[in-house]
């Protein structure tokens, strides 16, 4: 290169030499735009990382928030708040600002998942949407100081496709179930007006696709008898003592309860439904309390195990859903041989057998007595009825107590609500499984 410029005339030769020179401008001119560029970039990189984990973030909030609609003991939109990524909650994301968007946590009505919108809130589904402001590192160079990136997120409480369940549902009707319930969310109820309610509740939760049957213990003396229980008048069923070959189922399995559709509602005309208290006009007496042989609910869980084994679906969740107040102590002359003792323990066997055979049994205490020396009289190794309900349960999450009308110190370690209406809206949305779907789903 040197020989080739010696032979180039000098003036030329200056010329090259001033390019050079030129170009050096050039270059020291650009220098600054071109880091500036490559320094943008990077940011652009660590702001999609920030994106990254926003997603994930509004992804938890909205799927933690969609496991609490409708549940009348925890806000939906609290809990998605608490899972957020904004400063200090649970997902908080360091190195950016993340605010909610205005408006969000916000619920929703879908109509094209059939899934039901009853319940306290109305709705089926939550929209979370979050923006993270990212200072940047290299791009001030260019003026840029600040990025912004967003994230929306929608979940449903169970989906399109949400789980189906074949449930029995076991209610005590001894006659302690007429008195009165001070702690239920509806004013003068009885405890069988209440429980009758968070029947209702519960039944406005499930979908289509669920089937529902009933029994009650005592049970009654024949298959006419059961069906005063949901007849349209205020005859009272015969009672059958506990020895006596007693019929506990009142209804089978079965979906007429609810309707299809988009929003889907309780069938007043259904037999079921109006078991629960909810018949059309003139015939919306429900279940009765008639009682009189004590309370024993060992067989009625047997019972249950049996109809959804014979009865119900193949590949489909069994579930037994309980109601009492666990106090098994039922005389002597109007049991069984061999089960006049240890009424509390046969219980919680039965109970167990039925979850071995991969039965989800949810045990609902109302006014379980703590007192192992007051209640399940019956039983060689003392025992209280608090306990032997909780035993009962499939796990510690499916036990549930309403403390009204016993003693206040039963108590759920995994359920926080004690009145029975929400209880029963809080095992409704148990069986709800949150999944997320796409932003634009209407």
């Amino acid at each position: 290169m040197t020989n080739a410029l010696s032979r180039i005339p000098s003036k030329i030769r200056s010329l090259w030499n001033g390019r050079r020179g030129a170009s050096g401008v050039l270059t020291a001119i650009s220098l600054p735009v071109l880091m500036g560029l490559a320094g943008y970039a990077i940011d652009v990189g660590h702001a999609l990382q920030v994106q990254r984990a926003l997603q994930a973030g509004t992804d938890a909030a909205a799927l933690a928030g969609a496991y609490y609609i409708n549940s009348s003991s925890t806000s939906p939109t609290g809990t998605a708040t608490n899972y957020s990524a904004t400063s200090g909650q649970k997902n908080a994301i360091t190195g950016a600002t993340v605010t909610m968007a205005t408006g969000f946590p916000k619920l929703k009505c879908l109509t094209s998942i059939n899934q039901s919108c009853n319940g306290p809130n109305a709705a089926n589904a939550i929209q979370v949407q979050e923006q993270a402001v990212v200072n940047t590192w290299f791009s001030q160079l260019i003026g840029i100081n600040t990025l912004t990136v967003t994230a929306t997120s929608t979940a449903t409480a169970g989906g399109s496709q949400a789980l189906p369940l074949d449930i029995m549902i076991v209610v005590d009707t001894t006659q302690s179930m007429n008195n009165s319930d001070p702690n239920c969310s509806i004013s003068g109820a009885t405890r069988l007006d209440c429980a009758l309610a968070g029947m209702r509740t519960l039944l406005q939760m499930l979908n289509p696709g669920d089937q529902v049957g009933l029994m009650v213990f005592p049970g009654v003396t024949s298959t006419t008898q059961a069906a005063l229980d949901y007849a349209c008048n205020n005859t009272n069923p015969k009672v059958a003592a506990y020895n006596a070959s007693p019929v506990y189922s009142i209804l089978g399995l079965g979906n007429d309860f609810i309707t299809t559709g988009s929003n889907p509602t309780l069938n007043t005309s259904s037999n079921l439904v109006i078991a629960a208290g909810g018949g059309g006009s003139g015939c919306q007496q429900g279940m009765k309390a008639v009682g009189g042989v004590g309370t024993y609910y060992a067989d009625a869980i047997n019972a249950a195990q049996s109809a959804l084994t014979s009865d119900g679906r193949t590949g489909i969740q069994k579930v037994i859903i309980l109601l009492s107040d666990g106090d098994a102590s039922a005389k002597s002359t109007n049991m069984p041989s061999g089960k006049a003792n240890n009424q509390c323990h046969e219980a919680i066997t039965a109970a167990s057998s039925a979850t071995a055979a991969g039965t989800w049994v949810y045990s609902l205490a109302y006014g379980a007595s703590t007192s192992s020396s007051g209640s399940c009289s019956t039983d060689s190794t003392k025992i209280s009825a608090c306990s032997t309900m909780q035993q009962i349960a499939s796990q510690s999450s499916f036990f549930y107590s309403d403390s009204s009308g016993g003693s206040g110190s039963c108590t759920s370690s995994a359920n926080s609500v004690s009145e029975l209406v929400s209880i029963f809206g809080a095992v409704g949305s148990s069986f709800q499984t949150p999944r997320l779907v796409l932003d634009s789903t209407n």
